[in-house]
């Protein structure tokens, strides 16, 4: 590369045949005196070595020669400065390269060397050259490192020593020698050529920032060293880091052509800090929305709060982290965080605890035990100076003043730190949890965060957790949950896949093992599609616990193609401060198609479908349960479905639109029906025929209602007449109100197909 030609820089001195005056014996600023006129003096046309020349007698003690000239110094370009010299007569001097390094406004840039070594002369006429090469940079073969800061210089040399020694100078020469140290050819650029210092404690950043726009499409290479970035910096060219880099937390290091863990790794050397620094990237440079890991394992000692490294609290644009393992590592960061309060909970406030004594130690995002309290409640704000907390769920079962427990657990990913965060995804990850932390964290609102073709394997308490409105349109697919509780009785287990208290979940294709629950599900209008959740265990006759809870008593939920292994459905409203039914939607809006239901070794008790209100008064509409299999290995049990009315009983009298049918069932004693078409055999004459197929009617309901009545062969009297005439129904009658009478105009038998309901079917 040469600038002179490139970019038509002037760096060639005057010689000396166009005047003495364009030479200065000062420094060459304007106003410092020439050499015109001066006794000291003159110019030789003719020598036998040089073709014109200077003769000077040195007379002053650093005899200088400058050019008034100012030549151009830029960072990158290597000026070779030469010097041809012989002595003449009288004293032999010492002589050097010097020049003037000047800002913009002429002023001299402190701190830097301008004077070369000196060559002493020893013999008189032997002609001498001297040279030193001027950069910007600390490379080999650089004589004067001047940094970025000069813009121009006035060059020429210094004669030291005795005085009253005479030689003579050849014209001296200033070229553009930066081909030498990097020639166009080469595809790179070193940020030492641009001032870089590498020594961990100068500021390189705009060393880094002049190197990166030279470049023009070049890599950039930061060579060997410690480079201390005092600022953002954003790289637009291909980097490559032989050395590293140092920045302070909130400063961004953005690079534009390698955004991926392996780059930012080879910058900071430590893929946990490579990951931090490449995640606040993430957030702040619009070029990117995926962050690669490149198959890489980042190990964590600690929670990521991921919204004090984004450096924003609000962050609604497409991201996502993609092809790697965070992995947990022994710390004692891990260690959740528990605290008891003594507060006052008043239903009129359905998600307020007021009067929270010891309200400072209690941190958003802590679920929230006590008397009352349903599964999976967290704190979502905290007012220090109202002593205040908001929940994320209401209580349903307490009201006035009690000791509750706060228990913050530590997770991997935390994003509870924003106040709205929408449109992330991680996909093709592994969050190795290792039994000392949890998964993650969702925002305390936003929406459609996404995680796919993933997996999180033994978080020590929580999968995924929201403690608020960030799990709206939540997005599960194709992941896989592995439990660190699968060798403990599933009585015993405590850890939960993820919880939901907004609407719109999408959960598809994932597999969940041995966890207490799958998902614990506020909010409505969800879809679950084919997932395999099994909370088996090795016990002979084993409890079994709800693979999902519906906490809201309509979720208007799709439960399609799902293997339900070992684990239950269950309905609740334990979210609902007022429990009892206040002329609100009650318990319904479910369609539970298509899926393998499958226990093994489990007590006749075992139930798949349970309802169970917390409150009286509820009932139980449009829900339709078609198309399942229901299989039991290793025994058998009474029934599929169960009202369990450990708290409060159904309103049978208001069921409507149910339907339970078109299912398979092996291994269970009674199959369960809604409508049932049941075949009732009289034997003997009466005029009131008692149907019992109570038993087959879900949840324990009545039978309300009876949609035909079908004769099946001849229906006689006792003198063997047949009769002709149609019964009469009651519905609702028996002391379960589980039978039908059918009520004829005189005694008779016979049998009759009776299609009856648990519901009103309108």
């Amino acid at each position: 590369m040469n600038k002179a030609i490139t970019e038509g820089l002037v760096l060639m001195p005057p010689p000396f045949a166009a005047g003495l005056s364009l030479w200065s014996r000062g420094d060459g600023i304007p106003g410092s005196g020439s050499y015109a006129g001066q006794p000291n003096a003159a110019f030789v046309p003719n020598d036998a070595d040089f073709t014109g020349c200077l003769e000077l007698q040195k007379a002053d003690s650093v005899q200088k020669l400058r050019c008034f000239q100012q030549i151009p110094f830029q960072p990158g370009l290597f000026l070779r400065v030469t010097a041809r010299i012989k002595a003449v007569a009288g004293p032999l001097a010492a002589v050097r390269i010097a020049g003037f390094a000047a800002r913009s406004n002429g002023t001299a840039v402190p701190g830097i060397t301008t004077t070369g070594p000196a060559t002493q002369l020893t013999t008189y006429g032997q002609v001498v050259e001297i040279s030193a090469i001027i950069a910007s940079g600390a490379r080999t073969g650089v004589t004067l490192n001047w940094g970025r800061e000069p813009v121009y210089a006035h060059l020429g040399l210094d004669l030291t020593g005795t005085n009253g020694g005479i030689v003579r100078i050849d014209d001296i020469t200033v070229e553009d020698v930066t081909s030498v140290f990097l020639r166009e050819m080469m595809d790179w650029v070193d940020v030492r050529d641009y001032g870089a210092v590498g020594d961990g404690i100068a500021d390189d950043t705009a060393a880094f920032e002049a190197a990166d726009t030279a470049a023009a499409g070049r890599t950039l290479v930061v060579s060997k060293g410690t480079f201390r970035l005092g600022g953002d910096l954003t790289i637009d060219s291909p980097v490559r880091f032989e050395g590293r880099v140092t920045q302070a937390a909130a400063q961004r290091l953005v690079l534009r052509r390698n955004f991926d863990l392996d780059s930012y790794t080879s910058a900071f050397g430590t893929e946990t800090e490579a990951f931090r620094k490449a995640l606040q990237a993430l957030f702040f440079n619009a070029d990117h929305v995926a962050l690669d890991l490149r198959g890489r394992r980042v190990d964590l000692t600690g929670p990521v709060d991921v919204a004090a490294i984004a450096g924003v609290t609000t962050f609604e644009i497409r991201r996502l982290i993609t092809n790697g393992m965070l992995s947990a590592a022994a710390s004692p960061a891990w260690t959740p965080a528990t605290a008891t309060s003594l507060a006052t909970y008043n239903r009129a406030a359905p998600t307020t605890l007021s009067a929270v004594a010891n309200i400072a130690n209690i941190a958003v995002g802590a679920h929230v035990t006590g008397n009352g309290v349903g599964r999976e409640v967290y704190v979502r704000s905290v007012n220090v100076a109202a002593q205040t907390l908001e929940l994320s769920q209401p209580i349903w079962g307490f009201q006035g003043s009690q000791t509750f427990t706060f228990t913050r657990y530590r997770y991997m990913l935390d994003f509870s730190g924003f106040t709205k965060f929408s449109k992330f995804e991680l996909t093709g990850m592994e969050l190795q949890c290792n039994s000392i932390a949890s998964g993650i964290l969702l925002a305390p609102s936003g929406d459609t965060f996404r995680m796919a073709i993933s997996s999180l394997t033994k978080p020590s308490d929580r999968g995924i957790t929201s403690h608020g409105r960030g799990c709206q349109d939540l997005i599960i697919d194709n992941c896989s949950f592995v439990s660190a509780e699968e060798t403990l009785l599933a009585q015993n287990r405590r850890t939960i896949v993820f919880n939901v208290n907004a609407n719109d979940a999408k959960i598809r294709g994932n597999r969940a093992a041995r966890f207490a629950h799958f998902g614990i599900v506020g909010g409505s209008t969800h879809i679950f599609l084919g997932n395999h959740f099994f909370g088996g265990d090795d016990a002979t006759l084993g409890v079994r616990r709800a693979g999902l809870v519906f906490t809201n008593p309509t979720p208007h939920a799709i439960i399609t193609g799902n293997y339900i292994d070992n684990s239950h459905i269950e309905m609740s409203n334990e979210h609902d401060a007022n429990p009892e039914f206040d002329n609100e939607f009650s318990f319904g809006g479910m369609t539970v198609t298509g899926n393998v239901f499958v226990s093994i070794s489990v007590s006749s008790a075992f139930r798949w479908l349970v309802l169970a209100p917390k409150g009286p008064g509820h009932f139980l509409t449009n829900m339709s349960v078609t198309g399942n299999t229901f299989r039991t290995f290793s025994g058998v049990i009474d029934r599929v479905d169960m009202a369990d009315t450990t708290v409060a009983a159904l309103d049978y009298s208001r069921f409507r639109n149910i339907v339970f049918n078109n299912n398979t069932f092996h291994g269970v004693t009674q199959t369960t029906q809604s409508p049932v078409v049941f075949e009732h055999v009289q034997n003997t004459e009466s005029a009131t025929w008692v149907v019992s197929a109570g038993a087959f009617l879900p949840f324990a309901a009545r039978a309300r209602t009876v949609e035909a009545v079908a004769t099946k062969g001849a229906v006689t009297t006792a003198g063997n007449v047949t009769i002709y005439d149609n019964p009469n129904t009651l519905s609702e009658q028996g002391a379960s109100l589980n039978q039908v009478h059918l009520r004829w105009s005189q005694a008779v038998k016979g049998r009759a197909l009776v299609t009856l309901r648990c519901d009103n079917p309108n």
